[in-house]
């Protein structure tokens, strides 16, 4: 029988890799990317983590620091980094007989099989280097698990050189006992207690402790799973199927205070477009649409106020047009003058596939002709760029709504406007 060969291919400090891509004059020095309206640290390179920057550190805590170490601060710039994704899975894809996506920036792949499992490792590594720029982490070993493991030190082993592959149970042994069982792949922190309550406190310690009974009765099936893993039994498969959203929520505080009702309608009609964009792609329709708006509840001496209206339509739908119309009506339900509105969001929720559902016949539905000019609208922004064909309720411009982003970078490869000049 062949034995399994998973590999964990993971970006190091994606966000930031993909900013130092068109600066090449910021490698080796520290870099962070902020979360929306430019909140926290979301991404950090190992400079950045040498000085103490911690992940999701609020950026006006961490501002004195930055400036006096020469930190570079980049805003989140999610158009740049989901095509650099693309790029990067695409490498992978066209290289390996099985692959899961599995976020953003790391992906699993199935090698069983492949004749030099580690040369193909590193060759993975060296062509996503070489032809997209970004720098990886390559893990490999007969369980996902383990893989994740391999992963970790893969990036840590300057040895390594960015690629490792635990093929022997002696090898396993040696990363695992280097491995907290709270760096296990599936072990949250509350799960990491409760086994340093038992006296675990490493992986190999995990992996040869005796009652599995007790494992799965306080960790549950998954928890015994992870054991097993960890044992190089395989019990989690590559998934290829992409789950569907239950709900598509689009939401951001504003970087001004928002008081008119114009306004707030703008902000709300982007992010029913964004959101019912999001939903066709993957086939599906909605019964119930949500808007909400609040004040700022950090704010003191100010009236607050929290909107939040909800209606169920009477034909599921994926026209926006439809969802504008409802969006609005709750809108104007829910408004109230005279409050610094300060965040304002959309939800699309109970949803049905576009080819199976329920009608009611005493209302309108979606024609074939809505179909069409939704699926027209969709391949134009995907073709020549997101925005480029908007609906009118949605302004010509997000100045008066927009977050901030005091430190975004040029979309370099999705704007024919921001192409790098060299």
């Amino acid at each position: 029988m062949t034995t399994k060969a998973y590999a964990l291919i993971d970006c190091n400090s994606f966000y930031c890799s993909c900013e130092r891509l068109f600066r090449p004059e910021l490698n080796n020095k520290p870099v962070i990317v902020l979360s929306n309206n430019d909140g926290c640290a979301i991404a950090r390179t190992n400079e950045a983590k040498a000085l103490g920057i911690k992940m999701g550190e609020p950026y006006y805590k961490i501002k004195q620091l930055c400036k006096k170490h020469r930190v570079e601060v980049f805003s989140c710039n999610f158009a740049l980094y989901t095509n650099i994704s693309n790029r990067v899975m695409q490498i992978i894809i066209s290289n390996c007989p099985d692959v899961e996506v599995y976020s953003v920036d790391e992906a699993f792949a199935d090698l069983t099989g492949v004749e030099d499992i580690l040369s193909h490792g590193k060759m993975l590594r060296e062509k996503i280097l070489q032809d997209v720029g970004i720098p990886t982490g390559v893990g490999i070993a007969p369980t996902k698990v383990l893989s994740k493991v391999a992963n970790h030190i893969a990036k840590k082993s300057n040895k390594a050189k960015g690629v490792v592959y635990l093929d022997s149970e002696y090898l396993q042994n040696i990363a695992l006992k280097r491995t907290p069982v709270g760096d296990i792949w599936g072990v949250g922190r509350a799960s990491s207690k409760k086994l340093n309550d038992m006296r675990i406190y490493s992986a190999y310690e995990f992996k040869t402790y005796k009652n599995d009974k007790l494992i799965q009765k306080i960790f549950t099936k998954v928890g015994l799973q992870i054991k097993q893993e960890l044992q190089g039994i395989n019990c989690f498969a590559l998934s290829q199927d992409v789950e569907k959203k239950k709900e598509i929520m689009c939401s951001r505080t504003f970087g001004d205070y928002v008081f008119d009702k114009n306004i707030l309608k703008e902000a709300v009609s982007n992010y029913i477009e964004n959101a019912a964009a999001k939903m066709r792609q993957q086939k599906s329709v909605c019964n119930e649409v949500s808007v909400f708006a609040r004040t700022n509840p950090f704010k003191e001496n100010i009236e607050q106020y929290y909107m939040y209206e909800r209606s169920k339509l009477a034909n599921p739908t994926c026209d926006t047009r439809t969802l504008l119309a409802e969006a609005f009506r709750l809108l104007e339900r829910g408004y109230r003058e005279g409050y610094e509105y300060r965040k304002a969001g959309i939800k699309l929720s109970n949803f049905n596939e576009s080819s199976n559902f329920q009608m009611n016949f005493f209302y309108e539905s979606d024609s074939e002709k809505d179909l069409k000019l939704m699926s027209a609208i969709d391949y134009i922004n995907r073709v020549e760029g997101e925005g480029v064909l908007k609906f009118a309720s949605s302004g010509t411009s997000d100045d008066a709504w927009k977050m901030n982003r005091n430190f975004k970078s040029p979309r370099y490869t999705t704007s024919w406007s921001e192409l790098p000049s060299f």
